[in-house]
């Protein structure tokens, strides 16, 4: 199908890089199509900073073209037949038409280059990204019906998904992906081929199969694609943990169903995030993949008590250490990794505020337990409540808003967002007369403590508190006399060389 482009349809004008560029491919000679993900967005009323274009010309022959036109060109995917460039703020790829063979077993093709724009169009994953802008003539090419599945918000392939799947098995979680940003649903045959060959995955690498998880994520919907991981099976290869929450309903129905709970708790969490002037700005990846992994540790500890409930003691924790191990096989980065496993790790430590109220010592300790994380933990723990008792749910929303108040009303007394003892390294090793080492730490560490649960000191009754700790240890010549050593002259004779506090003691 081919006819004229609409483009006075759109929300905002084409880039000029678009039509200058066609322009320069029919002057050389060349056919040039805009291809793929910006067609698809040019229906959405979108255009994307990132274009892709599709040629007949060879990868010498694109050179000769943007030379002298691009603002930076690269080369790095000359053996695939893409030249990427930089034009006027635009990443612009040009790849010579493909008509790749694929190895079963992996995921490399062996690269074969095309000479037709249609045959190029069938090898892409979905129709609706098998669509073309010839240029500059503006005429769409849509031989499979890409415009008219996109308006009907469903996913298909323009062959059998049985081989574009087996093709590049990385597809099937890109199906589940478009459900997350775009809100459509994939074709029934589409959704057999992913069930039947889901397994598949298994030869895609971590990395690729990571980012599509992430972008998943990080779509207007993530429960949604997430849903069709699980059902597919495809969880069952990459997020085996999340499948597992779908625990059996025992005969006497005496707990939730963890996995929809956790898809709700995912869907509260979105909606909790702010603006790009907010503390979480969305998406926010953290946030969202905490919430979805919160209760993963639940099927380990899963017990049945003999007066009939169901008790999942120490999930946090476990989660905890499941949801890292799984970060780091599909090689999240490992400040991602820590930040969502210690999210899981506290995501219950909320719970009996409620019901026994904290002291101001308990109130540090969970803002310092959080540090950086303590707005998202904020949006987490309030996700976290999903039951249809409403007043239940009244009352951990009050003691939850009680307990920000408590933050906020200390914070106001207290440096709250960086709790530190009322003494740094240097003070401590110039009262107790020390040189660096294990002992200032465990000092650092007792006045931690202190400032934890009896909230800042002077100075002056700071010092008194160590020289206390001081006389009991095992290191003081006179440990148990309750008396301060004189060791001026023997720090004298030992004349140490001068050195600083311990970096990582004096800034905990």
């Amino acid at each position: 199908m081919v006819h004229l482009f609409d483009s006075s349809a759109l929300n905002s004008p084409l880039p000029d890089v678009i039509p200058e560029l066609g322009a320069r491919f029919e002057a050389a000679g060349y056919e040039l199509s805009l291809v793929g993900g910006p067609v698809r967005d040019l229906f959405l009323g979108r255009v994307s900073p990132d274009l892709d274009f599709t040629t007949n010309a060879r990868p010498d022959d694109i050179i000769r073209v943007i030379k002298g036109w691009a603002d930076t060109f690269w080369e790095i995917g000359r053996e695939f037949g893409t030249i990427g460039m930089r034009k006027d703020g635009y990443q612009v790829e040009v790849t010579t038409y493909r008509a790749d063979a694929y190895d079963p077993d992996s995921r490399k093709p062996a690269v074969a280059f095309g000479d037709k724009l249609e045959d190029d169009l069938f090898r892409r994953d979905f129709t609706m990204n098998a669509m073309a802008l010839r240029l500059p003539s503006m005429e769409l090419v849509d031989p499979f019906g890409g415009a008219r599945d996109l308006h009907a918000g469903m996913v298909r392939t323009p062959g059998a998904p049985s081989t574009s799947f087996s093709d590049d098995p990385l597809r099937m979680m890109r199906a589940a992906r478009f459900a997350s940003q775009l809100g459509v649903q994939v074709a029934p045959d589409v959704f057999e081929a992913m069930r039947e060959m889901a397994g598949r995955i298994g030869i895609i690498s971590a990395e690729r199969v990571r980012d599509e998880l992430t972008k998943l994520i990080c779509g207007k919907a993530p429960w949604t694609g997430v849903d069709l991981l699980v059902e597919s099976g495809l969880a069952d290869h990459v997020l085996p943990e999340v499948s597992a929450l779908r625990l059996e309903i025992d005969e006497h129905h005496r707990h939730k169903d963890v996995y929809q709970h956790s898809l709700t708790v995912l869907r509260q969490a979105c909606e909790l995030e702010t603006g790009s002037d907010g503390p979480v700005p969305a998406p926010d990846f953290v946030l969202r993949f905490a919430a979805l992994m919160h209760d993963v540790g639940k099927p380990a500890t899963r017990r049945f008590e003999p007066n009939g409930s169901v008790s999942f003691l120490h999930h946090d924790g476990v989660g905890a250490k499941l949801t890292a191990k799984r970060m780091k096989a599909l090689r999240f980065d490992n400040d991602t990794t820590k930040a969502v496993a210690r999210l899981v790790e506290l995501h219950m430590r909320f719970y009996g505020y409620g019901d026994a109220g904290w002291t101001d010592s308990a109130v540090r300790r969970y803002v310092n337990d959080a540090g950086p994380l303590l707005q998202r933990l904020h949006r987490l723990t309030r996700s976290d409540v999903t039951t249809r008792n409403r007043r239940k749910a009244e009352r951990l929303a009050f003691a939850y808003d009680d307990l920000e108040q408590r933050i906020a009303a200390l914070a106001e007394q207290e440096e709250l967002a960086a709790i530190r003892p009322d003494l740094d390294g240097e003070q401590i090793m110039a009262l107790l007369q020390i040189r660096p080492g294990p002992v200032v730490g465990r000092a650092y560490r007792f006045l931690l403590e202190e400032r934890m649960e009896n909230g800042p000191r002077s100075e002056a009754e700071t010092a008194e508190l160590l020289h206390a700790w001081w006389a009991d240890q095992p290191e003081n010549p006179i440990a148990g006399t309750g008396t301060i050593p004189d060791t001026t002259e023997r720090e004298s004779r030992e004349q140490p060389e001068a050195a600083g506090p311990n970096e990582k003691d004096s800034k905990k």
